[in-house]
């Protein structure tokens, strides 16, 4: 170590013993005595000056509480189906026009049928001849010229004949594409000239009058939905309310989502509302008139067990409730309390049996 480091430490170590014997002085004209503040005393009310509690409360009554499942859903068409021709060949004629309504039985395209119109005419033409040899074979026959056998050749050869004919008549039906129930066609996906086979598809027919709902329920709910159950549903695209009829329910649950899936029928008159648009389903599943109804917030889990506060002159008393059906904001109970009491609504996670609190009824 050379001689400057050791002066630099000789400094350090003086300054410091020197603070260490002024340090008690510089306290105590720094930090007098009277300027050191101390926590004041907490007050702890006595126990028979306690503060009341202000709280709101209610007057428990009977009254109307409807069992109302709420789900979503889907609007299905009542029918849609993909359009296409039943045998290969090339289109000459589509006749609709895309997003019209058509009617059963219309025709909306047509393929080449020529061939099978000329295959046709030359079956037909047969038909005279045929008919001819058939009525000079049964003269015969009556007096006895043929057999049996000759006649009976004949009139298979007509037979065959007009089956051959029937044949050729629905192999022309084939070629003509026609709308299999009212409905409305959507966009064309092919033009004239196309040639088109059994998987092209020409445009989709969409029946929209009536719609079908499309929901599930959890498995609580299951046994109560049933056909003729009525539904009611929202849309998006406006305010309206609606109402649609269950008519079928699927016969087991859904092994994944232990839901089942159900459908009801809207008759969608005006055909205003769309296949694909969700919905928003409400079901009344019960209705009890004579319920004792309070406010969710009333309630509350305590030690395993459900407790709510009544008014009972000037004290807030607990008691020890039963639920029972639960809706958004309110609950029912089944025991704990009865018509006449009054419960406390208000202040409830401070309240405790027979504090002293100031009631300020109210209508809700």
């Amino acid at each position: 170590m050379n001689k400057k480091t050791r002066i630099i430490l000789i400094v350090v170590i003086g300054v410091f013993i020197l603070g260490m014997a002024l340090y008690p002085q510089l306290k105590k004209r720094i930090f007098k005595p009277e300027e050191i503040a101390e926590p004041a005393p907490r007050e702890v009310p006595s126990k028979g000056g306690r503060q009341p509690l202000n709280v709101n409360g209610k007057v428990v009554k009977h009254e109307t509480l409807t069992d109302m499942f709420r789900t979503k859903g889907m609007l299905l068409p009542d029918e849609e189906v993909n359009l296409s021709f039943e045998t290969s060949g090339k289109i000459t004629n589509i006749y609709f026009k895309e997003g019209t309504f058509v009617k059963q039985g219309e025709l909306l395209a047509k393929m080449n049928d020529k061939p099978l119109l000329a295959e046709l005419q030359k079956l037909e033409a047969q038909i005279p001849l045929l008919e001819s040899r058939v009525y000079r074979q049964k003269q015969l026959l009556e007096k006895d010229a043929v057999s049996q056998e000759a006649y009976e050749s004949v009139t298979t050869e007509m037979d065959k004949l007009h089956a051959d004919i029937d044949l050729v008549k629905a192999r022309i039906e084939q070629t003509e594409l026609r709308a299999p129930f009212d409905g409305q066609i959507g966009l064309r996906l092919v033009s004239e000239g196309t040639y088109a086979n059994t998987s092209t598809i020409i445009s989709t027919l969409t029946k929209i009058t009536p719609l079908k709902v499309e929901f599930s329920v959890n498995e609580a709910q299951a046994n109560d939905i049933r056909p003729g159950l009525r539904v009611a549903f929202t849309s998006g695209i406006n305010t309206n309310e609606y109402e649609a009829k269950v008519y079928a329910v699927e016969s087991r649950l859904d092994e994944k989502t232990l839901t089942l899936k159900a459908r009801a029928l809207y008759d969608n008159k005006d055909g205003k509302l769309k296949p694909g648009n969700s919905v928003n389903i409400e079901i009344m599943m019960n209705e009890y008139d004579d319920a004792i109804v309070v406010p969710g917030i009333a309630v509350i889990a305590e030690m395993g067990k459900d407790i709510a506060y009544k008014y009972d002159n000037g004290i807030a008393k607990q008691v020890t409730i039963k639920k029972g059906m639960r809706t958004a904001s309110s609950v029912q109970i089944l025991q704990g309390l009865n018509i006449g009491d009054t419960l406390i609504t208000s202040g409830v996670m401070q309240l405790r049996d027979g504090m002293p609190v100031q009631l300020n009824l109210t209508n809700q």
